[in-house]
């Protein structure tokens, strides 16, 4: 009987050990968790390929530091200038489009800026900043506060005389970011699959949309191995490709709330 008992412990352990190898940590934005993407998709694929996935859901920026430094197997963002950097210093292996959908300006109903029906984002930003309304920036380098930073660029304001005034970094993730507008009627940028799933509106509405310029992409890419030598190659690779394969594809347009659907594939054949 002890035998026995001994035996079974050690297959247990072996088990045990067998799926802790076949689990990932992929760095992605805050915006795939907290829109609830990843609660849809990660089931889906650790049944087809027998992989666990961890996510460590922060902004971009800090997603492809944690690739940098080799902490993550896979990173899953949205910022093309950053991932183009990380591909060019050989951190990543190769970058592919995953999916889209599109950034939003969301402001109080009331809108004392005016913004409301106004399908160039730079000039709500502008109308914004002169208007001196409440606006809230991420302020953490992610994928969202890099398109909202280039968009201010683009209307001609220098932030700097607003900052702490009407203007307010709070280094923080979409889902923080979408709660504080919320409480005090300010402005904000967010991407358009966490607003829906957001339930805490309150006064907060959709005021622009539509610019060409709010377009947001995905891109996923495995940490190179060469590199970082800890980096679970097979296990990841395989995440990458289920994403960009047709089912993974469909699993992504299949994600809806309310009816809506939040993100689009469109990884190239």
């Amino acid at each position: 009987m002890r035998k026995l008992v001994t035996i079974g412990a050690v297959l247990l352990w072996s088990t045990i050990a067998s799926a802790q190898d076949r689990t990932i940590t992929v760095a992605s934005t805050t915006s795939t968790e907290q829109s609830g993407l990843f609660g849809h998709l990660l089931p889906l694929f650790s049944r087809a390929e027998g992989i666990g996935v961890k996510v460590v859901a922060v902004g971009t920026g800090q997603a492809l530091d944690i690739g940098r430094r080799g902490d993550a197997d896979v990173v899953f963002v949205h910022d093309r200038p950053a991932e183009d950097r990380f591909i060019s210093e050989g951190q990543g292996v190769k970058r592919f489009d995953v999916m889209y959908n599109d950034f939003v300006i969301i402001g109080p109903k009331s809108d004392p800026a005016r913004i409301s029906g106004s399908k160039d984002a730079a000039e709500a930003l502008r109308r914004i900043a002169t208007a001196k309304a409440p606006f809230i920036s991420r302020g953490d380098k992610s994928g969202t506060h890099a398109a909202e930073l280039r968009l201010w660029k683009e209307a001609g304001v220098d932030l700097s005389a607003g900052k702490d005034i009407w203007y307010r970094e709070i280094g923080q993730g979409m889902g923080p970011a979408l709660n504080m507008a919320s409480s005090s009627n300010a402005y904000l940028l967010s991407d358009r699959g966490t607003w829906l799933s957001f339930k805490n509106r309150g006064e907060l509405a959709i005021l622009t949309e539509g610019d060409k310029r709010l377009f947001n992409q995905y891109g996923v890419m495995l940490v190179n191995p060469a590199k970082h030598p800890n980096v679970k190659a097979k296990e990841g690779q395989a995440f990458v490709d289920w994403l960009v394969s047709p089912q993974g594809q469909q699993a992504i347009a299949g994600y809806k709330v309310g009816g809506e659907q939040l993100f689009f594939p469109n990884a190239p054949n």
